[in-house]
């Protein structure tokens, strides 16, 4: 983490909790997330993009319904779980999270799973960051 030296981090998620996907913002879409999930809802990939995606010259981006986050948010979790998107996925190891320790500590409000399980070494949280990096590389140019 940027803002000074640590050893690693804990995060187990919680179940039950969807407190990430009822965080403010856009969950971006990589060419294979839409594909995965077009296919996990058994439409085309053509189909699931004209209902569920926007997409801009540089993005892929889950449309938001009126009043919720997400069309896939239902009780009880993500009705595309198994096909969920690498944003979902590696969360909350993002770059932004993983590389600012107040930014990690500041998600910990919203987040009950951070804090929680088995240590993890914090190169392994980069390299998870990473993942992140070369799914989104229009989102992080540095």
């Amino acid at each position: 983490m940027k803002d000074g030296p640590i050893a690693g981090v804990r995060f187990e998620c919680q179940q039950g909790c969807t407190n990430c996907c009822e965080m403010r913002g856009f969950v971006y879409l990589t060419e294979e997330d839409l594909g995965q999930a077009a296919e996990f809802k058994g439409m085309s990939k053509r189909a699931f993009e004209r209902r569920y995606v926007y997409r801009t010259k540089n993005f892929l981006r889950l449309r938001k319904p009126r009043g919720s986050q997400c069309h896939f948010l239902v009780e009880g979790g993500c009705s595309i779980h198994p096909a969920k998107p690498t944003q979902c996925r590696l969360f909350p190891f993002w770059p932004e999270l993983v590389e600012r320790r107040a930014e990690w500590k500041a998600t910990a409000r919203h987040c009950p799973g951070i804090g929680k399980g088995e240590l993890i070494q914090i190169g392994t949280a980069l390299e998870r960051a990473e993942e992140m990096r070369r799914a989104y590389p229009a989102m992080y140019t540095d």
